[in-house]
Order: structure tokens, then sequence, then C-alpha cells
């Protein structure tokens, strides 16, 4: 049995996602700052025949994230699939003029970093199975930068240009990296973004490995 590790883990689309690929037969991994929220998640999970554990890091902290990447692989399987979705803090998103370089060193930290180490920790597993897939779910920022919110569109770009170099680099090991754009808010009554279908599309990525960025919907004109 191999493990779905989710960085970000929370009651919308995270729970979603991790009821998804724990209804597959993969055991989950709940990476999430908040103990008590992620003893919550994995008691819905329970409920429903998912096997999951919550481990808390915060992306910020590179030592944390990494250990507790490591010891999901220890204590439940391999990963084999690492989503990364953490939300956003609201300071991310001043505007741009108002956004100075100081700003931008947690946004980065948060999408770049993050992503980097949290993919140096589980691609060794990944390589040994000679599969593997590895999700970054963005906003609509990450292809559209939008001056109201800088440091995230500044970011998500970055993480988007280390998601592409990944997808094209790691093709040939059987190893998938690809992207969801979610241009509109998550809602459970949204047709296209719910985190229900949200986590449908995930998984089909997962499954169909058709190409790098995928969009939940349409780009607003």
């Amino acid at each position: 049995m191999t493990t779905f590790a989710l960085i970000g883990a929370g009651p919308g689309l995270g729970l979603a996602t991790a009821r998804r690929f724990g209804a597959a037969g993969h055991t989950v991994a709940l990476i999430a700052r908040d103990a008590k929220k992620l003893d919550g998640l994995t008691a819905d999970l329970a409920r429903d025949d998912v096997q999951a554990r919550g481990y808390t890091a915060d992306v910020l902290d590179i030592e944390s994230l990494t250990a507790a990447l490591y010891a999901a692989a220890a204590d439940l399987g391999t990963v084999e699939i690492l989503q990364y979705s953490p939300v956003p803090r609201a300071d991310f998103m001043k505007p741009v003029l108002d956004t100075s370089a100081d700003d931008l060193d947690a946004p980065l930290a948060f999408s770049v970093k993050g992503p980097v180490a949290g993919v140096h920790a589980v691609l060794p597993g990944m390589r040994e199975l000679g599969r593997g897939t590895l999700l970054f779910v963005n906003g609509s920022s990450a292809v559209r930068p939008n001056p109201k919110v800088a440091g995230t569109s500044i970011a998500f770009a970055a993480e988007s240009a280390y998601a592409r170099m990944l997808h094209d680099t790691l093709a040939g090991e059987n190893i998938h990296a690809a992207q969801l754009i979610i241009p509109g808010a998550i809602r459970p009554d949204a047709e296209h973004s719910s985190p229900d279908v949200l986590a449908e599309r995930l998984y089909d990525i997962h499954t169909k490995r058709d190409g790098f960025r995928h969009y939940a919907e349409p780009l607003p004109a």
C-alpha cells in the first residue's frame, strides 16, 4: 500500500481529496499546522474506512515539513502521490505598489521553498517505486497575475515554473507533475469547483497523466 500525502490539509478540498484517494486504496498522510484540526480530519476519514494519520508541520518551517513527510512514509508506506495545496495567508495579498521586497520573503518561502522541500523528501521513494505523482493546486493568479494580490501572483508564478520543470524532467521516470488551476472560489454548490468535483479531477489527473496544466473551469474573460 502506498501513501497519498496532503500538504495543507483542511475540511474542504483537502478532506475531499483525502477521501477520494483513500477510497482508491491509499493510506493518507494529512499535514497541517493545527494538530486539533488534524485529529478531526482523521476521525472523519476513519468513518469512511480511510486509514489516515495527521502530522503537524508548517510549510514555512522546512525542517518540520521534511520531518513530517519522512515520518509519514515510515509510518504509512512510501508516498506515491504528493499534493501541495496549503491556503496562502491574507498578508501575502497586498497590492503591487504596497508590496516591498521584504513582503515577498514569506510568499516565496510558502510557494517555492515549501514545494521544493516536499518534493525532495518524497522523490527518492517515488523513484524506488518506479512511479509517482506531484500535484500542485493554485488559484488563477498563477497564470493571470493580479496586481491586487501581488505576493501570491509572484509566488504562484514561481511555483508554476518549478512544477513545469518537474513535469518535463521527471516524465521519463514515470513521475508525473501536474498543476490544477482553480479560478473561482471553492464552494459546495459550485458546478466545477466544489470540493468533491475538484477531488475527482485531481484523482483523474493522477490516473490519466495527460499534460501539465489543467483548469477546473475556464478563466473569466
